[in-house]
């Protein structure tokens, strides 16, 4: 075990420090290089990533490199794929990778972990499409149409997420439907179309004692019981993924329909687990399986590929220059593909609640900024709202904007929709890259017919910094194989990320003083 080193004491850190005190070029100057547009084109898992817009050189992009190694962030992330202990604050592995590479030989996380991932994988995609397939019926007889997810966090953000995108590919009798807030009008609205007798229950929590998770089910199973189900049928329509299997069963669920999540899977990287069983009732065990393999395949990128290649350790080096050394604070990420709106909520989990962290790995406080603040939302609708703020507002504000070549085809017109979308993504990036100097949009003007006294009064008003780097991240179709490759790019950047800075990425005490506070207040105490 190598001592634990500050990031800013590091040579390479150093360097990159006196690289970016440096004058430097202006992305409308950079893009002016031909060679610059193969030399930082990325593919991996049949995702390309065009980032010539980034505000990188050779130079600088060498000494990021120097950091990733200095960092000893490949080791890391080969430790982890090993099972070691690398969340040291609660003494687990983390092995979210394992959930969706059971089927390689030899895995280096071990054969009892791949045994029975697979073991668990059967039982809960089987569970799934018994239900997609009319098998599995409610208290009177019926076949259950409904099915309510209640959870909240990574037990909510990931099912959810997938299940918008990929769900009207795969069309189902079973309708999927997701309660994550404790609020009561969020669970009526909710129940308020659906029939009891028809309508079955996941409870998600790793614990079982989720506060709001357990309030949600103690209602839900009223809600049954008020409708006719009696108290030895309401386990029948209820189902608990948990990390707890014998406090559920002492409540009353069913052994068979209890299903199993490890402790060394953290919630926030758990759509891969027992935690995706109503994404794989709402997509089908065949596509389910196709996304954890487009994840595995993102993963064999990740610890075989050189890092100069490297694309997770790639996109993180890029935020560190973005976040540490440009001095943005915030990072906006853009998808152009509506089936991934809810991407963003999904991503802030697993970045934020991840490395939203002040204190290194050995204790010390750190100094150097950690997590940006990510934001976002889907990129069309953004350009009429706060995309006003990344063209001319006062922040600096990186983004990944996210395309899919190939959109939705059923409508008579969808090419033509396709087009605009597309035309739009790439305008955007290339405004922000090289924006409009005060002269050239006074020429503009003029030469639009204004008035020359109004067009140097607009100008300033009308003119744009540019120079904002971004990355487009590019699938050719939206698929479960390349949803799951997405997903798990963002998995490996956001460790890449917490292995420069010297933090835990897989914990997150943060969240837990409000729970202490709230039990506290309950109890009196």
């Amino acid at each position: 075990m190598n001592p634990f080193t500050r990031p800013e004491q590091r040579q390479s850190w150093q360097a990159l420090q006196a690289l970016a005190d440096a004058p430097s070029a202006h992305l409308s100057d950079l893009l002016q290089d031909a060679d610059r547009h193969s030399s930082l084109q990325f593919v991996a898992a049949g995702i390309q990533v065009d980032a010539s817009r980034q505000r990188v050189t050779p130079a600088i992009m060498q000494a990021l490199l120097r950091l990733a190694d200095e960092s000893r962030v490949l080791p890391q992330a080969h430790a982890m794929f090993e099972g070691q202990q690398i969340n040291t604050t609660e003494q687990r592995a983390v092995l979210h990778v394992a959930l969706r590479g059971s089927h390689a030989s030899n895995p280096p996380w071990g054969q009892a972990i791949s045994t029975a991932v697979q073991q668990e994988l059967e039982r809960f995609t089987g569970f799934a499409e018994r239900l997609r397939s009319g098998e599995l019926r409610g208290f009177t007889g019926q076949t259950i149409t409904d099915v309510v997810n209640l959870g909240i966090g990574g037990s909510d953000l990931g099912p959810r997420m997938a299940s918008e995108a990929l769900g009207p590919q795969s069309p189902a009798a079973v309708r999927v439907h997701y309660v994550s807030n404790v609020d009561p009008w969020c669970l009526a609205a909710a129940l308020a179309p659906l029939d009891p007798a028809r309508t079955l229950f996941i409870v998600q929590s790793k614990t079982f004692t989720t506060q709001e998770t357990m309030t949600l089910a103690a209602s839900a199973k009223r809600w049954l019981t008020d409708a006719g189900c009696s108290q030895t049928q309401w386990p029948q329509q209820c189902v608990a993924v948990t990390a707890k299997q014998e406090i559920a069963m002492a409540a009353g669920y069913l052994t068979e329909h209890c299903f199993h999540l490890w402790d060394w899977v953290g919630g926030r990287y758990s759509v891969w687990s027992a935690i995706g069983l109503p994404l794989a009732i709402a997509i089908g065990r065949d596509a389910f399986l196709q996304m954890l393999a487009g994840a595995h395949a993102m993963d064999e990128h990740f610890v075989h590929t050189p890092a100069q290649q490297n694309l997770p350790l790639c996109m993180a080096l890029w935020g560190i220059w973005n976040r540490n050394f440009l001095g943005a604070p915030t990072f906006h990420i853009a998808p152009y593909a509506a089936a991934l709106g809810r991407l963003v909520p999904f991503l802030q989990q697993m970045d934020m609640e991840s490395n939203g962290k002040r204190v290194h790995v050995d204790g010390s406080i750190a100094t150097v900024g950690t997590s940006p603040v990510l934001w976002g939302g889907l990129g069309i609708d953004g350009q009429h709202a706060y995309f006003q703020l990344l063209h001319q507002g006062q922040h600096l504000v990186p983004l990944d904007v996210i395309g899919v070549r190939q959109g939705h085809a059923g409508l008579p017109l969808a090419d033509e929709h396709q087009r605009v979308v597309l035309l739009n993504l790439q305008a955007q990036v290339q405004a922000l890259a090289l924006g409009r100097s005060v002269a050239d949009t006074a020429q503009w003007l003029r030469d639009n017919g204004m008035a020359e006294a109004d067009a140097q009064a607009l100008a300033p008003h009308r003119s744009f910094s540019g120079n904002v780097p971004s990355s487009v991240i590019w699938l050719d179709q939206l698929t479960p194989h390349s949803l799951g490759a997405l997903i798990a790019l963002y998995e490996h950047k956001v460790f890449c990320q917490a292995a420069i800075w010297g933090i835990h990425a897989y914990d997150q005490w943060g969240v837990e003083l409000g729970k202490t506070m709230a039990k506290a207040m309950e109890n009196g105490t």
